[in-house]
């Protein structure tokens, strides 16, 4: 009859053997038997430990089975118990690393945060202080814990690349404090269900010149690292600069040519000047630079030495001033102390005779309204995951309205300019004056916008399908438009719901190519916005005081800072991770498994593996 190959109750007090977790494990030595047979059992006892626990029988043995049971039990959950304490501190440590590294703050927090939870837990828990003993946050420790989870955020990103039907890419460069030139690449990518990412693909340091070949072969590495298709790339937006821009030797001139050599079907690709910056170019047509030099030489006298800025919140004070304070950037309130300010000029035998000046006094509140208004534009265009032609919209709303203030100035209307209105009676002269110069900046945003005229039939088409003049439409786009705007349900909910949300609701298997075109448009970059606010966490993080931070940690660093669509995985960062217990943590264990050590050298084999599945 053929031996069964399963653990069998008699061979505890035969042999002093057990069961775990299916291996048939020795009480006495923990050694396991790799085939369960009672020859291999009975084999192994009368080689290794018949002599000297033959002597033990019957109700001895029984006891002495119980008593190396419950020893082998007690010395498993110790391990156990410790290695659960190390998956929960390393979870920790990744916890406040991420943490540190949201907050801008530096590696070495760490430390000081460990110091706080030892205090903390001494008062609260004192029971438990060698639970938060175990949290490794030192310096080194903290900076490798920030690595390993923005390697993750970059995984997670390539992984979620491979799901896009379409993507661009937002172009800036800036140096940082130790004058390394650092290019910021970001992406955003729109996946089947028409969900935006934005997220940062790469942080590329260009150690030496800093020309648009130097530049675009950056560019061109990250894509190809992230194995991004080059026939899903739909624009590029950058912030206008000639290394940039250039059609010959900047990025955009570069790709245009590497995109034309790969000659792919029916490829499109469309360069974008970011929005913001053409706004700021546009409003340069201003001619109020003698206006602006005598607002920000004065207060720049007042607010520079401290002395004179503490001197001048006293004088306001004392006059019942309803400000209290006074910004660098004075557009905004200066005139509502102009009195205030000439007082105390006067008062530090600095007189600024321009105050005192009618038409001065217009000037600058006409100019303080024009940038109100141009700050309101400025505010709608930021911000993330903004859909383009929502932007265009505003800018093309802003050009009506520079139309409508034009003719209001001319008629001596000045219901949408407050300040001037506050002053009372206005020059006609002054009037014609400001209505010229908003005509000029009107023209102006003509001539920043002029790109976005070639893409105003896709943006039109994506904003309003329903209205779209079929006759007008790409060929291959009419069947498609006549199926949409024939649809009654479609078009209710095109109603119901707006752009771009409306989209999510069409069959990409019935208008492949509407879906298609909704896609490229909405993963068009507007502005490089997103790349501002990164150099600025950038300068936050790489300071005067943190100037040796590494371009690795660094990346790392801003990675976890801009990351927002992308959730950290930190249970699979643990479990990849070795849980490593501290050097305390450590000598307590050894402290009080010693005893047994001395008792089997066996043991220190024991231990040592049992170490070696908790590293």
């Amino acid at each position: 009859m053929e031996e069964k190959r399963v653990f069998q109750d008699k061979w505890e007090n035969l042999y002093f053997f057990t069961e775990v977790k299916d291996k048939i494990q020795c009480l006495i030595c923990q050694q396991t038997i790799s085939v369960p047979k009672e020859y291999n059992v009975c084999q192994h006892y009368n080689t290794m430990h018949r002599e000297k626990y033959d002597a033990f029988t019957g109700k001895i043995r029984e006891e002495k089975v119980q008593q190396l049971k419950a020893a082998f039990a007690k010395q498993r959950n110790f391990f156990s118990g410790i290695n659960k304490s190390s998956e929960d501190s390393v979870r920790a440590s990744f916890v406040i690393s991420e943490m540190i590294a949201k907050s801008s703050r530096p590696f070495t927090e760490g430390l000081f945060v460990k110091e706080c939870l030892m205090k903390a837990s001494k008062m609260l828990c004192p029971d438990r202080k060698k639970i938060f003993e175990g949290i490794s946050l030192s310096a080194n420790t903290v900076a490798c814990r920030i690595t390993d989870l923005a390697d993750n955020v970059q995984k997670q990103l390539i992984q979620m690349a491979k799901d896009f039907k379409a993507f661009s890419i937002a172009l800036d460069e800036s140096i940082d404090v130790s004058d390394t030139a650092q290019c910021a690449v970001f992406i955003r990518g729109v996946d089947c269900n028409l969900n935006i990412t934005e997220e940062l693909l790469d942080l590329i340091p260009l150690k030496g010149t800093t020309t648009g070949r130097d530049i675009f072969q950056g560019l061109e590495e990250c894509i190809e690292k992230a194995a991004l298709p080059w026939n899903k790339l739909v624009s590029l937006a950058t912030d206008g600069a000639p290394s940039m821009c250039s059609e010959n030797v900047g990025v955009v001139g570069l790709l245009k040519t590497k995109l034309n050599s790969l000659n792919i079907p029916g490829f499109s690709f469309t360069s974008i000047h970011c929005i913001l910056h053409q706004e700021a170019l546009s409003s340069k047509s201003l001619q109020m630079k003698e206006v602006m030099d005598v607002v920000v030489k004065t207060v720049n006298f007042i607010r520079a030495r401290g002395l004179n800025h503490r001197q001048f919140t006293s004088f306001l004070a004392s006059m019942d001033s309803e400000y209290g304070e006074l910004l660098y950037h004075t557009q905004v309130r200066w005139l509502s102390r102009g009195n205030e300010i000439d007082s105390f000029l006067k008062m530090k035998n600095k007189e600024v005779p321009q105050l005192a000046d009618s038409t001065f006094i217009c000037n600058l509140a006409f100019l303080t309204d024009v940038t109100d208004h141009l700050n309101a534009l400025n505010l709608k265009l930021q911000g993330r995951k903004q859909v383009i032609t929502q932007m265009y919209d505003s800018v093309k709303a802003f050009k009506v309205k520079l139309t409508l203030w034009g003719k209001q100035l001319t008629a001596g209307n000045l219901v949408h300019f407050s300040t001037l209105n506050s002053l009372g009676k206005v020059e006609p002269k002054s009037l014609k004056e400001y209505a010229e110069s908003i005509s000029n900046l009107h023209k102006q945003f003509d001539v920043q916008f002029k790109d976005f005229k070639a893409l105003e039939p896709h943006f039109q088409l994506f904003s309003t399908p329903f209205a779209v003049e079929i006759d007008n439409a790409a060929e291959e786009m009419q069947m498609e438009l006549v199926e949409l705007q024939c649809d009654t349900i479609l078009k209710q909910k095109y109603t119901d719901v707006g752009i771009p949300e409306f989209y999510r609701f069409l069959s990409q298997e019935r208008f492949p190519m509407l879906f298609s075109a909704s896609s490229r448009i909405m993963a068009m970059f507007g502005n490089t916005y997103i790349c501002e606010q990164f150099f600025s966490s950038m300068k936050i993080n790489k300071s005067v005081l943190r100037s040796r931070l590494t371009d690795k940690h660094l990346k790392a660093t801003l990675r976890l800072v801009s990351s927002q669509d992308i959730k950290l995985n930190i249970d699979a960062q643990v479990d990849a991770k070795r849980c490593q217990l501290s050097g305390f943590n450590v000598f307590k264990i050894w402290q009080q498994i010693a005893p047994a050590v001395l008792k089997q050298q066996r043991t220190v084999f024991i231990c040592i593996l049992c170490f070696t599945q908790c590293m």
